[in-house]
């Protein structure tokens, strides 16, 4: 299980004030660059983690994101590009009334927690991985379960001061270091994560 997330320098994933009318949050907007860029480093990470992804597992709040009226579309989101896109499981505590991308993509709300969200994403991925694309909350959720076997990390060349912290509390771990790749966009590093 891979726990993929965009971070700022300073360790946050959205900037102050994200939300469905805000997207990531203030001053966030370069967090995600790397994905929209065409530089070939970029588009190799991106091509990698999609093409091995066979179930995705997110929080509520980054829901609430993409399903917002600024969020994802037939042209921008996870494997928006690809014949298929591959099924999400939602953290939350309660379901949505509505999912405005109900028709183009398959929600499983999911109530009992980070853990049982990965355990259901498992059941359907099929020889593929699961990966754990955010919010900060689910990370450290996942990292706190033990479930999560590779960390990566998008680091952006930006200090937002403020907003989702990435690492807030979260349990110690030792990580081997597996990947580095550079772009002019994000620093790409992927670690191991040991019991």
């Amino acid at each position: 299980m891979v726990a993929d997330i965009s971070v700022s320098v300073d360790g946050f994933v959205t900037g102050p004030g994200a939300g469905p009318d805000n997207g990531f949050g203030d001053g966030a907007e370069g967090l995600h660059a790397w994905v929209f860029s065409d530089d070939e480093v970029d588009r190799a990470v991106l091509e990698e983690a999609t093409s091995a992804t066979g179930a995705v597992v997110m929080g509520r709040k980054l829901f609430d994101v993409i399903d917002g009226p600024y969020g994802w579309s037939d042209e921008v989101g996870y494997g928006a590009r690809h014949a298929a896109k591959p099924p999400f499981f939602v953290v939350t505590s309660s379901e949505p009334e509505s999912v405005r991308l109900a028709v183009s993509h398959d929600f499983t709300f999911v109530l009992d927690g980070p853990a049982a969200a990965v355990a259901q994403a498992r059941a359907v991925a099929g020889d593929k991985d699961v990966y754990v694309m955010g919010g900060g909350e689910v990370v450290r959720g996942c990292l706190d379960a033990g479930v999560v076997d590779q960390l990566s990390l998008h680091i952006s060349p930006l200090v937002l001061g403020d907003g989702s912290p990435l690492f807030d509390g979260t349990t110690a771990r030792r990580l081997t270091q597996r990947d580095v790749r550079v772009s002019p966009h994000a620093v790409h590093v992927i670690w191991d994560v040991e019991d």
